[in-house]
């Protein structure tokens, strides 16, 4: 028997937390939608992806600053994005010789 989509999708979620030993309530701040921003990671359904806040912090903007400009996202969210990224980058680079 096929799983509903919502079971998969919990399924995949449950095995991304354990993989990646990440908060819980701030993978759930990550969402990905089809049709939104190109499918790309955003913050709570909103259309500000996690690229957008990370090129922020990289051009040297304030958490005061981002959370000023964008007054619908919260602390966590900047966090969020954070841990999302380091998690997303963590993995075995394969050299050729």
């Amino acid at each position: 028997m096929r799983d509903l989509p919502e079971q998969r999708s919990e399924r995949i979620f449950q095995r991304v937390v354990t993989t990646f030993n990440m908060s819980v309530g701030r993978l759930k701040r990550i969402t990905v939608e089809q049709g939104q921003c190109g499918g790309r990671p955003c913050i709570r359904g909103q259309r500000i992806r996690v690229t957008d806040l990370l090129e922020l912090l990289a051009n040297g903007a304030s958490f005061d600053e981002i959370l000023a400009d964008y007054s619908f996202l919260e602390q966590e969210d900047i966090y969020a994005a954070i841990e999302y990224a380091a998690h997303q980058a963590d993995h075995t680079v394969l050299q050729a010789l």
